[in-house]
């Protein structure tokens, strides 16, 4: 036992497990997602240029709801739709200015263009205000609004609802004792979180405007309809109607029946009868 050495024990490390190589997957991997990016980029951009509903309907939602008629048509959609079909410029609307120009421009995929003078110019928004005390009640200016902002009754004060006014101008020309003038708008502040942003703001007018307008053109053509019923009935009870009494009547009801006898009595003798036919 003098003479055993004690050898010291050897621990076994276990097998160290090789990684495979990501090296060549790698490049695999940085191809796919490419790829998927560029599909999921195209539909992006197709969902972009075909929109779901029609094109005259994303250019009307672009345009400031003025209805003001500078454009040459009688109203925003109109427009749009002249603009759809190709026959109109993107850069007919003066209350619009050029942010609706770029807006337009964007949708369509063109270039801006600067705005049409000849259209008129580009003006900071504005509401009509009425002088009441020299207003004669003629409702000329209630005819001629697009929107319906101004009440009144014919021979009484008119007054204009401030917060649904265009500023569209088009109840300034009818009026026959110039008593309506524009005025500045109170400006859109914007402080948040007490209130919307000044662009915000914009929208929910233009679309206050736009179903004030849709509203007013139905109802004026509901009243068109009305009227035409009216008139049809009192042309149909101011036509003369036959009268049992009149001798002219019993006359000509006479001659006709003479005339169906008679006829009834040649058609009979040129009837050929049994016997001539034995």
């Amino acid at each position: 036992m003098m003479g055993c050495r004690i050898l010291p024990a050897v621990r076994k490390t276990p097998p160290t497990k090789t990684s495979p190589d990501m090296t060549p997957i790698i490049p695999m991997l940085a191809t796919l997602l490419a790829l998927g990016l560029a599909v999921l980029a195209g539909a992006l951009i197709r969902r972009r240029k075909t929109p779901s509903s029609p094109l005259p309907e994303h250019i009307d939602a672009l345009l400031p709801q003025t209805q003001c008629g500078q454009c040459g048509y009688p109203g925003c959609m109109p427009y749009a739709q002249a603009i759809a079909a190709g026959q109109a410029e993107i850069n007919q609307c003066p209350p619009g200015g050029d942010r609706t120009i770029r807006s337009l421009a964007k949708l369509l995929t063109r270039d801006p263009m600067p705005l049409d003078l000849a259209r008129g110019r580009h003006k900071p928004r504005a509401v009509a205000l009425i002088d009441e005390t020299a207003c004669i009640g003629c409702t000329l200016c209630i005819q001629a609004c697009p929107v319906d902002a101004i009440v009144g009754a014919a021979k009484r004060m008119h007054t204009v609802i401030a917060a649904e006014c265009t500023g569209c101008e088009l109840c300034i020309p009818p009026c026959p004792v110039d008593c309506i003038e524009m005025e500045p708008a109170k400006p859109d502040t914007w402080r948040w979180p007490f209130t919307e942003s000044p662009r915000r703001l914009a929208r929910q007018r233009a679309n206050l405007a736009r179903r004030r307008h849709n509203t007013r053109q139905r109802r004026l053509a509901s009243e068109q309809r009305a009227r035409e019923a009216r008139l049809a009935r009192k042309r149909l009870a101011d036509a003369p109607q036959p009268s049992a009494s009149d001798p002219r009547q019993i006359a000509i009801q006479a001659a006709i029946e003479r005339v169906k006898v008679k006829k009834a009595a040649i058609k009979a003798a040129a009837k050929p009868s049994p016997q001539d036919a034995d």
